[in-house]
């Protein structure tokens, strides 16, 4: 059964896959970028690249989207996967169900956060970035000569988030970027006994080996390492081809410094509620 993390673009999934990884998938907690490799993503191009069918449109893989689930839920045991697709339904072909996921961690960050790692990530400005986050159909989408074999339904940072947040299909532990960045420990603790009593693990929390993973996974860490090492899930600048740094901001995406009064206001409207709902006021 699958665990999902999920989370719109650019609002920490990676960092706390990082932390899992280290946690579940290394002796004594040391983090490299190769334990990733435990938690893949979900959906990808990786999934689709065998069919024998051609996509001639970007949808077209949702039609797989159970089907892919079951051959990695074969094996009946208990996988992570990162995703940053909402909980949806496209041409009537849900992404999930409750006979493929055991549950779901789904992260929330301040969207007036998000904006900023957005715009870099795609190399978009803000103003773009913003109607990026408030489109309704939106969607990443990849192709490979004449097939579209990757696919991810985003919508919009409300929709996403409403989708898994309120979703009655299987449990789901809603943290909030914010928490896991400033009481680490308190909110990684949070997650690995929410997962252990997913799987009725008997387990005793690894304290040590959660501190080290935490150390080993510090921002600072994971930005020098990828400087060092490359990081092969950073993306290609579509200026030269070079990597855009993934790990960029950390702690200095701060709003209040990085965007105009103006959008401030404008996604302080937009967002009201949100807001409100994860206290970030």
């Amino acid at each position: 059964m699958i665990i999902w993390l999920s989370s719109y673009p650019k609002s920490g999934n990676t960092w706390l896959r990082s932390l899992l990884a280290s946690y579940y998938f290394s002796k004594d907690g040391e983090f490299n970028f190769e334990l990733l490799e435990n938690i893949d993503q979900f959906p990808s191009y990786n999934h689709f690249k065998d069919y024998d069918k051609i996509f001639l449109n970007p949808e077209d893989t949702a039609e797989f989207w159970i089907e892919e689930q079951k051959k990695i839920n074969s094996n009946n045991k208990i996988k992570f996967f990162k995703t940053h697709n909402a909980l949806c339904k496209i041409n009537n072909y849900s992404f999930t169900d409750s006979n493929n996921t055991l549950g779901a961690i789904y992260i929330i960050r301040d969207p007036r956060n998000v904006i900023a790692s957005v715009a870099n990530h795609y190399e978009i400005d803000l103003d773009q970035a913003f109607e990026f986050m408030t489109t309704e159909q939106k969607a990443i989408i990849q192709k490979k000569e004449n097939s579209f074999v990757g696919f991810v339904a985003l919508f919009s940072w409300i929709f996403h988030q409403t989708s898994w947040i309120n979703n009655k299909l299987f449990p789901t532990l809603v943290i909030r970027y914010e928490d896991l960045q400033n009481e680490t420990f308190l909110t990684f603790k949070k997650v690995i006994n929410f997962i252990d009593n997913l799987d009725n693990s008997k387990n005793s929390f690894k304290r040590d080996k959660a501190k080290k993973s935490i150390q080993s996974c510090d921002f600072e860490r994971l930005k020098k390492l990828e400087i060092s090492d490359g990081f092969n899930e950073s993306p290609l600048s579509k200026k030269d081809n070079t990597r855009i740094n993934f790990f960029k901001l950390g702690k200095d995406n701060d709003y209040k410094k990085l965007l105009t009064k103006e959008l401030i206001t404008k996604m302080n409207l937009k967002f009201k509620d949100e807001i409100e709902k994860f206290n970030y006021e």
